[in-house]
């Protein structure tokens, strides 16, 4: 088990940790949680040893393989599924060893680690990487193409099959569920389930951490709190341990009240001055009960518009994609006000295409879009928050882009989280959930009649999306949303579309049902979640013929086997032999032992061979009986 004895750690003076403590058992998957800025990461650096406790200690079993998931990564020419492959050092390095074994003809360590590569799995390696790449909605033409080659969300996609392709006892996972959708989400759910070490994980997806922790640690103000169950369980918890607090608090109150009524009575009488003195010192040793009371710091809304038009946008006959690629044919579609609008499909089915479209950034191939009179627009993308003026401040940004007094600006920002003196920090040396924010606030002070928001919660802590949540539940516009948020989702919208094979229908089950689907069709398809019917018969015409040739190759290479083991054979039994050896001169002798030598080579490479081809053909047979 894990155990933070005590722990105090300080960074630039600031403490961080005082007297952290709580033990994480074997086997467990545990949440962590709090207000950005506690010390969550810095918690996962001091697990790892990257850091050192200014006091206190931390252990855990030595033999534990840990696995962190890193955000950061330098982008390479890897590609996708060498780099996934990658996260596997051990299988890795057998086939470095293999490769040099059978370069340099060492048939006796080729035999040792073939053998040791075949009991970890290692013709599994690939196959492996596939399911959880296509997990994570990467298609199988993704799988040749460089790692430099995707986008910042998609290589932190990569860097998270990376880690979860490292066996372990320990994983870290911090913030996994930014940058991916619904599907991947639901998808990662699953894999954690079934996943047989500890894992500890810092998120700010409650729907998530319901599903995967079996317990939450709550990280506030330098100390750590265990509750069991997931989120929805910490926070019924929490809320009772508020409420005794607040009763504590209520009953140190009277208490500090009749003591000092007591002294105010008595202090003028010498006969009891002594008394009066003990009750002052009480007084003064008496600690008001800490409270636990979380304030938000958030409490922006978004502007409902002063004037609605019916529909406030329409899709008349639009075909939409780039260039000559068409992602959504044939759609007509009207949005009205107070239209709360969840857009549902798996990666690549055009989701963000749809949302572009609509919010004006590109156009339709075939079709009008139309917005009324009245409807203007505001469109959250991640995008934004790369291309944000990183030179200047919050405020000047505010400031260049709108017309509003200096003083709403403020009181607009602060609304936002936004402190007197983060409000002038360069854009630069925000965190990801203050740019996210810095757009949202940008975008509500226009005071758009429509929000389109394409994954909005990334990088926002839980208390930010609650509020977020709030706030759009009370906007009088028109929403449209792609989110893997599913709390966001559950809160706010009460229609959903659904793309599927380049069309857009009203889907009419629910979050339930939806991932009911999704789960349904990773199970029938590990190594890829999309393959339709037709794709689905390729496939397997393709599985077919790929085992009819490894059939033949088979059937070759023990043929060849089969002759060089009868020559080798023969050459064994002249060698063998008295009366042939005392016919031969020294090179003729030479000569047979070196065809000798060279018949046991061939013979060895071939065994390799057909090792490879079996145990390939084995795959064969174990995925057709699954």
């Amino acid at each position: 088990m894990i155990q933070f004895s005590e722990v105090h750690f300080k960074y630039d003076k600031q403490p961080i940790f005082s007297g952290l403590s709580f033990t994480v058992h074997a086997g467990h998957r545990v949440g962590i949680v709090g207000r950005n800025g506690v010390g969550k990461s810095t918690l996962f650096e001091l697990l790892q040893g990257n850091l050192s406790p200014d006091d206190g200690d931390i252990s855990y079993p030595q033999a534990w393989r840990i696995c962190s998931l890193r955000q950061n990564v330098e982008p390479s020419d890897r590609i996708a599924l060498d780099f996934v492959m990658d996260g596997d050092v051990k299988l890795r390095t057998l086939e470095r060893k293999i490769a040099h074994a059978q370069n340099t003809e060492d048939l006796d360590s080729l035999v040792t680690l073939l053998s040791t590569f075949d009991d970890h799995g290692g013709y599994g390696l690939a196959q492996r990487a596939e399911s959880i790449l296509t997990g994570l909605g990467f298609t199988q033409q993704d799988f040749q193409k460089a790692h430099r080659e995707f986008s910042g969300g998609w290589r932190i996609r990569l860097n998270l099959a990376q880690t979860l392709m490292m066996p372990s006892d320990l994983l870290l996972l911090d913030e996994p569920t930014n940058h991916l959708d619904l599907e991947a989400v639901s998808w990662l759910d699953r894999w954690l389930l079934k996943y047989s070490g500890t894992v500890l994980v810092i998120a700010h997806d409650r729907q998530f951490l319901d599903r995967v922790a079996t317990e939450i640690i709550h990280v506030d103000q330098g100390v750590a709190r265990t509750y069991k169950g997931g989120y929805s369980a910490f926070e019924e918890q929490r809320a009772a341990c508020l409420v005794q607090q607040e009763t504590l608090l209520s009953r140190q109150d009277k208490e500090r009240a009749r003591i000092q009524k007591f002294v105010d009575r008595f202090r003028a009488k010498a006969s009891k001055a002594k008394q009066v003195q003990s009750r002052i010192k009480l007084l003064e040793k008496m600690t008001y009960t800490a409270i636990l009371r979380d304030a938000s710091p958030y409490r922006f809304t978004f502007p409902s518009p002063s004037q609605f038009d019916q529909p406030m946008a329409s899709f008349e006959n639009c075909t939409l994609g780039y260039e000559k690629k068409i992602v959504i044919e044939n759609f007509t579609q009207r949005i009205y006000p107070r239209d709360r609008i969840g857009i549902l499909g798996v990666n690549g089915a055009g989701k963000t295409t749809l949302l572009r479209t609509l919010a004006k950034e590109i156009m339709p191939l075939q079709g009008e879009v139309e917005l009324s009179d009245h409807t203007t627009v505001g469109y959250f993308a991640q995008s934004q928050l790369e291309v944000l003026e990183s030179g200047c401040s919050a405020f000047e940004l505010l400031a260049h882009k709108t017309n509003l007094p200096a003083q709403s600006i403020r009181s607009n920002l602060g609304a936002w989280g936004f402190s007197s003196t983060d409000i002038f920090r360069p854009i630069h040396s925000l965190s990801g959930g203050e740019k996210a924010r810095l757009v949202l606030a940008k975008l509500s002070m226009n005071k758009p009649a429509l929000l389109i928001l394409d994954e909005p919660t990334n990088h926002l802590d839980i208390e930010m999306r609650n509020s977020l949540a709030s706030a759009l539940d009370t906007f009088g516009g028109a929403i449209v949303l792609v989110a893997h948020d599913q709390h966001l989702l559950r809160q706010c919208v009460n229609e959903f579309w659904l793309i599927n094979e380049g069309r857009v229908s009203t889907y009419r089950g629910d979050l339930d049902d939806y991932e009911a689907t999704l789960n349904s069709a990773q199970d029938s398809t590990p190594t890829s979640s999309s393959l339709n019917a037709k794709a689905k018969r390729q496939h397997r015409a393709h599985q077919r013929k790929e085992k009819s040739a490894l059939t033949a190759e088979l059937r070759r290479v023990e043929d060849a086997m089969e002759k060089l083991a009868g020559e080798e054979q023969n050459l064994t039994k002249q060698l063998a032999d008295p009366s042939v050896l005392a016919t031969l001169d020294r090179n003729e002798l030479n000569g047979l032992l070196a065809h000798h030598s060279n018949l046991a080579k061939k013979l060895g490479r071939l065994e390799v061979e057909w090792f490879s081809i079996t145990e390939r053909l084995d795959q064969f047979t174990e995925n057709s009986a699954q």
